[in-house]
């Protein structure tokens, strides 16, 4: 005879089935997270309880509306258009209201874009930018995701962001131009570098024609939450010049942003 405790044990919950499209679309984008920023399709299949079939639907037209982007390697990560949704969300908004003023004092001194990026991922997110006629074209719009590796403001979260970000990076150095830096000890040297002197350069890294310098935006506990940067035209003398400018712009940007209450790094999402 059984003993009466062998069926005591709880079920395990069930996950809902997921009828409607919207609902579909949602169970797939919530499948990343932190720990799952870039996931193949029988990852997104397994972690929203969809079948492959139809999350390799769903993932395709996500992919053609820019909500998701496909990887070189195959896998998927969230795209533009969510992240410039993202954007939209009270954390970026105010983060880009108190810089604003910042942004237009460095703007008024440099022949060049102004930009302040958040660290997302392995890549960084732009959430304001300053730019006019005078300016070269650049890819740093607002909503933009730029890799870290390649960027001014990108080199300075990735030299002050942990060693898990360090070794996920110099693991996959995209080459953009014949000047950019895929050769993982030559970064890290650098990243040291950047890290001791409190800015970083980059000299045509992502696209021809352009640099960027870029400094660390800190919260109130002395880690930073951001970074400030220009890109001019490569041509541009005596570039080295702004940083100086800059940081002081950005020490007295990251202690408005503390007083805003900004400055806590529980507030800004990495």
């Amino acid at each position: 005879m059984f003993s009466s405790t062998v069926n005591s044990a709880p079920l395990a919950k069930k996950e809902p089935v997921v009828k409607s499209v919207s609902g579909r679309v949602i169970a797939v984008l919530a499948t990343f997270d932190t720990k799952h920023r870039r996931q193949s399709l029988t990852s997104i299949s397994r972690r929203s309880n969809l079948p492959l079939t139809t999350v390799h639907r769903l993932v395709h037209e996500l992919e053609e509306h820019s909500a998701l982007i496909r990887g070189r390697d195959g896998d998927y990560e969230i795209g533009s258009r969510i992240w410039r949704l993202g954007i939209l969300a009270s954390v970026h908004a105010d983060l880009r209201e108190v810089a604003l003023p910042y942004m237009e004092d460095v703007y008024e001194q440099c022949n060049g874009a102004v930009q302040i990026a958040v660290l997302d991922g392995l890549r960084c997110l732009v959430v304001e930018r300053i730019a006019g006629s005078r300016t070269l074209s650049v890819l740093s719009k607002p909503g933009s995701r730029l890799p870290l590796h390649a960027t001014g403001v990108g080199k300075v979260l990735l030299a002050f962001g942990t060693k898990d970000l360090h070794e996920a990076v110099l693991n996959s150095l995209d080459r953009f131009t014949d000047q950019t830096i895929v050769d993982a000890q030559r970064l890290s040297s650098q990243l040291q570098t950047i890290k001791a002197q409190g800015f970083a350069r980059t000299d045509e890294e992502l696209v021809y024609g352009a640099t960027s310098l870029a400094v660390p935006l800190r919260g109130k506990d002395g880690r930073v939450i951001a970074a400030l940067g220009i890109v001019v035209p490569s041509r541009t003398k005596d570039v080295a010049l702004m940083i100086p400018t800059m940081q002081v712009t950005a020490a007295a940007l990251s202690k408005k942003l503390v007083e805003s209450g900004l400055g806590d790094t529980t507030r800004v999402k990495h």
